[in-house]
């Protein structure tokens, strides 16, 4: 009888843990990243790499270069992404598009949550009103770094709540087949602004852990209509050190005026540096000069 009572206390523990288990092995696991949508006060796009990202265009900003006023697609896209790191946390980065008087509330609330700057700077020239870039990094509680996101962008003129709704995507005025012919890439309309990222081949880390292209490490080039076939183009270039000027000279014998050269991050490996450009000219002539560029660079064309 004791043999027999033993054998049955046995069987129940085997049999309810094997239920624990395959209870637990249902859960979902990871960020919630419904909370960190509500905490956002907008829906996040997944996006490949186990990546969620945010929009926070800045269509309450009318800004001009050139003569060109500047669509949010083109280069006043402000983007947060969260990816899932061990134990349910996450490492958030972002690219926040800031007027001149909102860069010291904005890194005060973010200093005050604990979500780090890794740059500050121009990525135009001679634009009206000047527009600064907040780079961000931070790592830990997805909802906590949401909810400090959030509370800096309540600093600024940020459109809150819902995005809009995209514009119709409309290439009426762009050779699109001609520039993804020509750039040996294909990209996306956005609206009216054709949007193209080229990869580069390594792989990047930054704090040890792996940021894959859609967290902002991808070559981006942008293409907004200004009639006639023309584009006003810009974007940022990806490159390594020993890149950075043969794609410097690419660029300007093809007319493209170079605006910025910073780096967006502080220990990402290999380390990286952004070239921003400009340009407004025949559309698929300029892919012919961003091509040269691309050429210039270890990417994934």
């Amino acid at each position: 009888m004791h043999l027999l009572a033993t054998f049955q206390k046995t069987s129940v523990v085997l049999t309810l843990g094997f239920a624990a288990s395959a209870a637990f092995a249902q859960q979902p696991s990871g960020p919630s990243w419904a909370s960190v949508e509500n905490a956002l006060g907008r829906k996040g796009a997944m996006q490949p790499g186990n990546v969620i990202k945010f929009s926070f265009p800045r269509s309450d900003l009318s800004v001009i270069v050139g003569g060109v006023t500047l669509k949010p697609a083109l280069a006043l896209g402000g983007w947060v992404a969260f990816k899932e790191s061990a134990g349910g946390q996450a490492m958030a980065m972002g690219d926040l598009v800031l007027t001149e008087d909102e860069v010291s509330p904005v890194m005060a609330t973010l200093q005050a949550g604990g979500v780090e700057q890794t740059a500050l700077h121009n990525h135009l020239l001679k634009e009206l009103p000047h527009v600064m870039y907040m780079h961000i990094l931070a790592h830990g509680d997805p909802l906590k770094i949401a909810r400090t996101i959030h509370d800096a962008l309540a600093q600024t003129k940020t459109p809150r709540g819902a995005a809009s709704p995209p514009t119709a995507a409309s290439a009426a005025d762009l050779d699109t087949a001609g520039i993804a012919r020509t750039l040996g890439v294909a990209g996306k309309l956005n609206g009216v602004v054709y949007q193209v990222s080229v990869p580069r081949q390594e792989t990047i880390h930054d704090s040890g852990m792996e940021v894959p292209p859609s967290m902002g490490v991808a070559t981006a080039i942008n293409f907004q209509p200004t009639g006639a076939g023309k584009a006003a183009i810009t974007g940022d270039f990806v490159l390594r050190a020993s890149e950075v000027n043969h794609v410097i000279r690419a660029l300007r014998e093809n007319g493209i005026e170079v605006t910025a050269l910073h780096s967006h991050m502080l220990t990402d490996e290999p380390h990286l540096f952004f070239m921003h450009f400009w340009a407004n000219d025949d559309a698929v002539k300029l892919a012919r000069g961003l091509r040269a560029a691309l050429n210039q660079t270890v990417s994934r064309l």
